[in-house]
């Protein structure tokens, strides 16, 4: 793995990578946020937004033509399965979303960032803004991008409450991640201690977006790399990184940032949840003697109602068939096939035993096999 942080602009330094040599990109480009006059405090005192020159555009013009160079670029450096994530505010993420998708980028969801401790509204004068808008897009609708289903089931937090968690309880993960905006330690200091970058994004949220959709050794791209969150990140779970930012200052503070990082090896970083079983065939655990041509395959009752054959197909009224279709008429239901593992028992020690768990005994011996 490597980590490659590059002080240039972003567009011309992306001219110069290969095509197709990439597999994520995260980009938190400038807002736009066309702000005017002096933002108080209610208790008085100056707010300091962001004000700062990249953020600075003439006309809408000037912004999508720049939105849509850099948008171009990233596209023809991801590769043919890799996917982008950009995160916005209200000011741009319509107008960036709209020409992502007249550039062939294909979206798969739109995610809301619900800011836990949101800035307030000081004037009053229209609703707090409290989130960011991110959208998560494939090169091309026929792009296989990554999605680590099961491990974002295990970071979901946000719909599990602490003890449900605690007891195994895992759900889908949303479409809306409930995250702190970055305060704290967190938050990158000068030399004068004051805060380096006004939109530094939280750990948290960049922790999740690459651990859902990328993999270890994954080559991650930041075309606005800032305080360099995407990268450290990225070294803490096992990917690579090339991040560029065209300031110097930040591109300093975010090297020494990174170097402090360390890898993590745990089962988010590894993609544990989503690596799939060893394979598992009905003939291959009778050959092996986990199951034995002949027994009876029963319902949860305890009701046997067919035999198990030697190819591991099942007898069920004088019929071979599959487990999972014999599933469903043995259920009486109107689906055609069930999942037969969760329906079958066979009888063992004088009690009834989901063939389920046969199954993960063998798939646990087959494991240690390898």
């Amino acid at each position: 793995m490597y980590h490659k942080i590059i002080n240039g602009e972003t567009i011309a330094e992306m001219q110069k990578m290969p095509a197709e040599s990439v597999d994520l990109i995260f980009a938190d480009p400038p807002y736009w946020m066309r702000t005017a006059g002096v933002l108080k405090r209610v208790e008085g005192t100056d707010y300091n937004g962001c004000d700062e020159q990249w953020d600075q555009f003439d006309t809408l013009g000037d912004y999508e033509n720049f939105t849509r160079s850099w948008l171009s670029e990233c596209r023809r450096l991801l590769k043919p399965d890799g996917a982008i994530w950009v995160i916005g505010g209200m000011q741009c993420i319509y107008t960036i979303g709209a020409i992502m998708q007249q550039l062939g980028f294909w979206i798969i969801n739109d995610v809301i960032w619900h800011k836990k401790n949101p800035t307030p509204n000081f004037m009053g004068t229209r609703l707090n803004n409290s989130h960011e808008t991110l959208i998560w897009a494939a090169k091309s609708r026929k792009s296989k991008y990554t999605f680590n289903y099961k491990t974002a089931k295990e970071l979901n937090t946000d719909t599990v409450s602490e003890s449900e968690y605690s007891r195994g309880v895992r759900k889908q993960m949303g479409s809306v991640w409930k995250i702190s905006v970055c305060q704290g330690s967190e938050r990158i200091k000068d030399e004068n201690g004051d805060k380096l970058h006004s939109t530094q994004k939280p750990e948290e949220l960049l922790y999740r977006v690459l651990a859902i959709s990328s993999n270890r050794e994954d080559v991650v791209l930041d075309p606005f790399g800032g305080t360099m969150t995407t990268a450290v990140m990225a070294k803490k779970l096992g990917r690579s990184s090339v991040m560029i930012e065209i300031d110097q200052k930040y591109c300093s503070f975010g090297q020494a940032r990174l170097n402090a990082t360390e890898y993590e090896d745990s089962p988010v970083a590894n993609a544990v949840f989503d690596q799939k079983p060893p394979k598992a065939s009905m003939a291959d655990m009778i050959s092996a003697g986990y199951f034995t041509a002949g027994e009876q395959f029963c319902l949860k009752d305890g009701h046997a109602v067919a035999t198990l054959l030697e190819d591991g197909k099942l007898l069920y009224n004088g019929e071979e068939m599959d487990m999972h279709s014999c599933a469903a008429k043995a259920r009486a239901v109107k689906a055609k096939r069930l999942n037969g593992f969760d329906v079958w028992y066979v009888k063992r020690n004088d009690g009834l035993t989901p063939i389920s768990a046969i199954r993960a005994a063998y798939r646990s011996r087959q494991q240690q096999n390898v």
